[in-house]
């Protein structure tokens, strides 16, 4: 079965920075190639902001425009482990933080993170 994780939310100030991680279990290396972090703000629709494909022993990421620049994605594919860092936070930021595939599967949806940027 699997499940995917979310922790490392907080409360921080602008210009701040916190670290996502998402623990990854009941899946093989095959299904692994494309992970992603995605948001939702209350009143607004999930979003995809940072992902990442495994490509041969290649990884290669993309972020939303509202995050590139700030934002890094990256994992630990010997730990099944997807990590997002946040840097130079914005109010506007403010979300529950996901981890799921990429494209997203929607069985498998966790609580979640919550991410709060007070100005």
């Amino acid at each position: 079965q699997v499940q995917l994780v979310e922790s490392g939310g907080g409360l921080v100030q602008a210009g701040g920075s916190l670290r996502l991680s998402c623990a990854a279990s009941g899946i093989s290396g095959t299904i692994f190639s494309g992970m992603g972090w995605y948001r939702q703000a209350p009143g607004k629709q999930r979003e995809l902001v940072a992902s990442i494909t495994l490509r041969g022993s290649t990884n290669y990421a993309n972020y939303a425009d509202a995050v590139k620049g700030r934002y890094t994605i990256s994992r630990d594919n010997a730990k099944n482990t997807l990590s997002l860092q946040m840097n130079s936070l914005k109010p506007e930021d403010t979300a529950v933080y996901y981890c799921n595939f990429s494209p997203p599967v929607p069985a498998y949806w966790g609580q979640g993170t919550q991410v709060t940027v007070s100005s």
